[in-house]
């Protein structure tokens, strides 16, 4: 496993943002532990995190793009710090773009935030964690109507290795249903790896054993 991953995963252990315990995902399932990147709070935390994702952009997309577009909420702190860290680590100077709950009527008008979406452009979408993929079904529409701008991939934080609506993965769901790529800074695999023995005991471990059994991709 690459440094950065190791490191990232202490990261969020560090800032509680990787917790282990009894929780309930957006989808609705039960899961012995859970990734919330609001517990991110402090402007030395999203430097660091976003030059975790610039990496795992890096090596996956390289920076030939456009676009950063993170969906609102959580969306847009990640793709503000990732823009940073790309044009400060890579010298690439990419917009970030994030969309809003309600289309603003006055002002910068319209339903986007952050840099336009030009004709054309090449964008990548920026979030947390996934499951079920649904966050992404509903962010893809809003960028394919401006301007016929191109999503090449996503990036998020975590995946958590477990199927989506059907039997695959849900990040496999994604790359097969919309035709884009899609990556993550560390899977809950690498996750369980580098964490047993200290983080995760024997107990939290045949938790996360039995939540896989139940809903990890056979």
């Amino acid at each position: 496993m690459e440094r950065y991953k190791e490191e990232f995963i202490d990261f969020m252990v560090e800032c509680q943002v990787l917790r282990f315990g009894d929780f309930v995902t957006k989808s609705g399932r039960r899961t012995p532990f859970f990734v919330n990147t609001g517990f991110y709070r402090t402007g030395s935390q999203l430097a660091k995190l976003g030059e975790y994702y610039a990496q795992a952009i890096e090596a996956k997309f390289g920076t030939d793009f456009d676009v950063l577009f993170g969906p609102a909420y959580k969306g847009i702190p990640l793709s503000t710090a990732a823009t940073i860290a790309i044009a400060s680590k890579y010298g690439k100077d990419v917009r970030y773009c994030s969309n809003r709950k309600e289309i603003k009527d006055h002002g910068d008008k319209g339903i986007l935030l952050g840099g336009p979406i030009n004709d054309g452009d090449r964008v990548i979408i920026i979030e947390d964690v996934t499951t079920a993929g649904t966050s992404i079904r509903e962010t893809l529409p809003i960028i394919q109507e401006h301007a016929g701008a191109k999503v090449l991939g996503l990036v998020v934080s975590v995946d958590r290795c477990e199927r989506g609506t059907g039997e695959k993965s849900a990040l496999d769901e994604i790359r097969e249903n919309f035709g884009i790529e899609t990556t993550a800074i560390v899977t809950m695999k690498e996750v369980v790896e580098h964490l047993y023995g200290t983080v995760i005991d024997d107990e939290m471990k045949a938790r996360i054993d039995a939540y896989y059994d139940e809903y990890g991709v056979k």
